[in-house]
């Protein structure tokens, strides 16, 4: 089994990730603001169930060949670092984006329909694909054997912390929407400060890992 040591710095790392602002928690800020605390939390749960899919397909296939491979795991490790760095700058150029989110409006849809869409958003955002397929790895011991089983307990650690974070952000959207609202420039820093953690998460990630 995964020892504590990695335990807790994939749950650090996990928690640098989830914090920042992406696809996932703009759409359950944006259901929050349009629909409510209801929608927001069933987006989450969505979200989560959309987040542990990748988990499996991730241990069931990368996994297996990473495993194997010193240079299949490097190469995944620096394109996922690459891609957040990109992710982190777009964040920044774009961190106006949020002000839409907390500004946007939308109807009111029923809860299966809100979990479906929240679990497509979920499976599909590739902040989170890049993350379980160059960072997972990653924290897998090798030596403990079970490596399939070690990446879905990780995964699951990183959706427990999910499921916390984006809760707070979609309550946190509904309490404060009016106080948010009236400044496009304070959700500006929140966008900015997220895009700056993030290429600052891929150069951590392309400078460390397995090296056997």
């Amino acid at each position: 089994m995964v020892s504590t040591d990695r335990l807790l710095a994939f749950a650090a790392m996990s928690f640098l990730l989830i914090v920042i602002p992406g696809p996932s928690v703009l759409f359950v800020i944006g259901r929050a603001l349009s629909q409510g605390r209801r929608a927001a939390l069933t987006t989450v749960a969505g979200n989560t169930l959309g987040a542990y899919v990748l988990v499996v397909a991730v241990a069931l296939g990368v996994g297996a060949v990473v495993e194997r491979s010193v240079l299949v795991f490097t190469v995944l490790k620096l394109a996922g670092a690459a891609y957040l760095v990109y992710l982190g700058i777009k964040a920044v150029r774009q961190r106006g984006a949020l002000h839409t989110a907390f500004t946007g409006d939308g109807p009111t849809h029923g809860s299966l329909r809100t979990l479906w869409e929240g679990f497509a958003v979920g499976v599909a955002n590739p902040k989170t694909i890049v993350f379980f397929a160059a960072v997972l790895p990653q924290f897998v011991d090798h030596g403990r054997g079970h490596v399939t089983t070690q990446m879905l307990l990780l995964g699951l650690v990183f959706n427990v912390i999910a499921v916390a974070s984006d809760s707070v952000w979609g309550l946190a959207a509904a309490t404060t929407r009016t106080w948010f609202a009236r400044s496009p420039r304070r959700l500006a820093v929140v966008g900015g400060t997220g895009g700056l953690a993030m290429i600052g998460l891929g150069v951590t990630i392309a400078a460390t890992g397995r090296k056997d």
